[in-house]
């Protein structure tokens, strides 16, 4: 099936010596196909090349089985230019503008060594955009750490983002929004997914193939060096030379300004049409882009590794192999125009190299000192890796886990009581301002950001003349997914939404990021696959593809997982982005209004977890087709001018949403809460926003929300210094429970952060 050359001078390991697969994490099994499809013994680069392309990062073995559902339950559409299967996705946008994005994590280099650990996490995205052909415009973060006044916190947190600063306002790319949590599930193991926009016209889209018979393979961008080697697999060159190698550093080195002269570098060879495929090289490094551009092209490559520029002379062919060095790409360029391509790689100082020859020999052929060492077909390693349909089980404590509802918390009962708590909620670490993490980002280079956090999603201007732009919104529960797993993946999908639509735009794609422990654990496999399933399943409903995505799996310390933690991203188009809506009260006198219905839902609340730690019962109802309803809303009322302002309400409820647009504009509010004053500030209940309405146009957003169902209550007016609130006392009568002065409420939701981080 996979014929070989006649005769080829195999450099292989010895006979007598055991070649090491366990240690490269591959099975018995796994090794003896190998063997079969080589029908010989493979050398050690060979090994090298199967271990790190089917492993768990590179073949997504475990999860292929389950992610197959975003392809089948996609829904119809024609804005999708580029699905799942590239580097990122790609979505059209309007006046022949498309739009690609893609987010992924660096979760364990980001416990080993937290600044390049983060840094290169966001170097790896950026370049996954550029490979598509566009630029790249604004970046994101969903960031989650051990508790906030851990020790270990403190060493991850500053350095975490440290990292993700230095490299993107290295880039010049503006960090447009994101989270930023902390749980005793991520202590140890901290979740570092990072997200790239970029904008591109559709004419200009690139992909990783390797067509046409002698057409040169162009390695360029920064030299091959030691980091990073196995960071996919757990590589070490001790592997394969005890004596003469130290173990090599698993975590790569960035450069951002090496990644910032690659992106204008590539935009200008995209720009002179020298480029007939591309692919960045990140995880599996050299090994990668060879199969896959092998594999999707014309089906065989042969390669001289004596020609890939090194920084450490010393490095064996398996590690040049295996090197995750970051700033590099691969190319695919005609003949003719190799030595334009390179001349304008001189000018931009991008070292880069011819290193093969794309063939139709269906061989990945490599050489390394005059000998062959490596000569397989590259799409078994590329595309035939080993599917695993492992077993399923629902966790043994998931029962009593969802039994131990928050029913039997002790709540406050009275306005001293629930003042206290809107304070203790708002200084939260979770729910307290970001802002000592986001002012070290760049949020407005470029100037093509419109808004960025803490506003409900990021929106960056794509084309000046007519407003067209993009909001994007990243947003992810672990609570919700642990009580159900199903339920918690649309939880996260539908407040991501729900954000986007909040600035006034259509949701249109989603990305994601699924964050578990091991995929062998029947427990840890039963959360995925119904996470999955939930995913694929409210796309669908929504109408909204699947782009494309990470999986990122064995996030767990010892034998305890992380909570499963789906992060989801959202992309949505503003027509004119001129029209859109931000978080902050600035209207006195605007009437403020709750659109949605509240029940009384607790299960994985904010409110559950800061005042009692408790985790239990089940997560808020998913409502599909009221968070649709509500997203018609939110766009039509932005596009006609009839909001002021709109903040989704999710955690911590409508106490949360009032406290930052009241801080976000610096205006006070004057609330009068319907039903159980608990009940109404705290709830989590989905599909709710509030919004002040433009002074004179209740009557229309009143006749918006009747025609799409979606319920409306006006529960008070913007004003003053204070957030008063009105509301039922336990006897029945209505009175004022509470006031907070601003300059308290700034206070309480502005020193957290500060004090874990010194």
């Amino acid at each position: 099936m996979y014929p070989g050359t006649d005769t080829v001078a195999i450099a292989a390991a010895s006979p007598e010596r055991p070649q090491p697969f366990a240690e490269l994490g591959m099975n018995e099994e796994e090794y003896q196909r190998v063997r079969n499809i080589l029908g010989r013994r493979p050398t050690s680069a060979e090994l090298a090349i199967y271990s790190v392309m089917w492993s768990e990062h590179c073949s997504y073995k475990s999860s292929k089985v389950h992610l197959r559902q975003f392809g089948d339950k996609a829904p119809k559409t024609d804005k999708l230019l580029v699905g799942m299967g590239e580097n990122a996705g790609v979505v059209d946008i309007g006046q022949g503008w498309a739009v690609t994005f893609k987010v992924e994590s660096h979760n364990h280099p980001s416990y080993v060594e937290p600044y390049q650990g983060a840094a290169t996490g966001v170097g790896g995205i950026v370049r996954d955009i550029i490979s598509m052909g566009a630029r790249p415009v604004a970046v994101m973060d969903s960031l989650r750490f051990g508790p906030a006044d851990a020790p270990d916190t403190q060493r991850v947190l500053p350095g975490v983002v440290a990292g993700v600063g230095g490299y993107g306002n290295s880039l010049g790319l503006p960090n447009i929004g994101g989270e930023t949590a902390f749980d005793a599930c991520y202590a140890q193991n901290p979740l570092v997914n990072a997200l790239c926009v970029g904008v591109m016209k559709h004419e200009d889209i690139k992909r990783a193939v390797a067509p046409g018979p002698g057409n040169r393979v162009i390695l360029f961008g920064a030299p091959t060096g030691p980091d990073g080697i196995g960071g996919a697999s757990v590589l070490a060159s001790a592997t394969f030379d005890e004596e003469s190698h130290q173990k090599r550093p698993s975590v790569q080195v960035g450069d951002p300004f090496m990644e910032k002269l690659l992106i204008e570098c590539c935009l200008e060879l995209f720009g002179e049409d020298l480029v007939v495929g591309i692919q960045d090289l990140g995880a599996a490094g050299v090994s990668c882009a060879t199969t896959e551009l092998a594999a999707a092209g014309t089906g065989g490559m042969h390669v001289d590794l004596d020609a890939v520029p090194l920084r450490d002379a010393t490095l064996l062919p398996e590690e040049i192999l295996m090197s995750e060095s970051q700033e590099r790409m691969m190319a695919v360029v005609e003949p003719g125009k190799v030595d334009r391509f390179l001349e304008i790689c001189a000018r931009w100082e991008i070292p880069a190299t011819v290193i093969g020859t794309v063939t139709d020999t269906r061989r990945l052929v490599m050489t390394w000192r005059g000998e062959t060492i490596v000569d397989i077909p590259p799409v078994t390693a590329a595309d035939e890796g080993p599917v695993y349909n492992r077993p399923l089980a629902p966790p043994p404590d998931l029962g009593a886990l969802q039994s131990d509802t928050p029913g039997r918390l002790t709540r406050p009962s009275n306005g001293d009581e629930l003042r206290r708590t809107v304070l203790w909620l708002a200084g939260s670490p979770n729910l307290a301002s970001k802002t000592w993490v986001t002012s070290q980002y760049d949020r407005y280079v470029l100037g093509n950001t419109v808004m960025a956090m803490p506003e409900n999603a990021g929106v960056v201007r794509v084309d000046d003349e007519s407003g067209l732009g993009i909001a994007l919104s990243l947003d992810g529960n672990g609570r919700y997914t642990r009580l159900d797993p199903y339920a918690g993946a649309q939880l996260a999908l539908s407040e991501s939404y729900r954000n986007v639509a909040a600035t006034g735009a259509r949701p249109m794609a989603v990305t994601n990021c699924l964050n578990f422990g091991s995929p062998e654990d029947p427990g840890v496999m039963w959360q995925f696959a119904r996470a999955v399933e939930g995913l694929a399943d409210a796309c669908q409903y929504l109408g909204i593809p699947v782009t494309g995505g990470n999986v990122s799996f064995y996030n767990q310390t010892g034998e305890a997982p992380i909570n499963p933690t789906p992060v989801i991203g959202v992309l949505g188009v503003h027509d004119d982005v001129r029209r859109r809506v931000n978080m902050s009260l600035t209207t006195d006198g605007a009437t403020i209004a709750l659109l949605g219905e509240t029940r009384e839902e607790f299960g994985g609340s904010e409110w559950a977890h800061v005042v009692y730690g408790h985790l239990g019962g089940l997560p808020p109802l998913v409502d599909l087709k009221a968070e649709a309803a509500l997203a018609s809303v939110l766009v039509n009322a932005a596009r006609d001018g009839l909001v002021t302002a709109v903040h989704d309400l999710s955690d911590g409820g409508l106490s949360q949403t009032l406290v930052e647009s009241c801080l976000r504009g610096g205006l006070g509010a004057r609330i009068t809460l319907p039903g159980d004053p608990f009940v109404t500030l705290f709830s989590e209940s989905v599909a709710r926003a509030m919004v002040a309405v433009m002074p004179g146009a209740e009557a229309r957003l009143a006749a918006l929300c009747e025609s799409a169902g979606v319920p409306v209550t006006q529960i008070g007016i913007a004003g003053g210094d204070a957030l008063n609130v009105t509301g039922r006392t336990p006897e029945g009568d209505q009175q004022e429970l509470f006031s907070i002065p601003l300059h308290e409420l700034r206070e309480a939701h502005e020193r957290t952060l500060p004090t874990y981080a010194d």
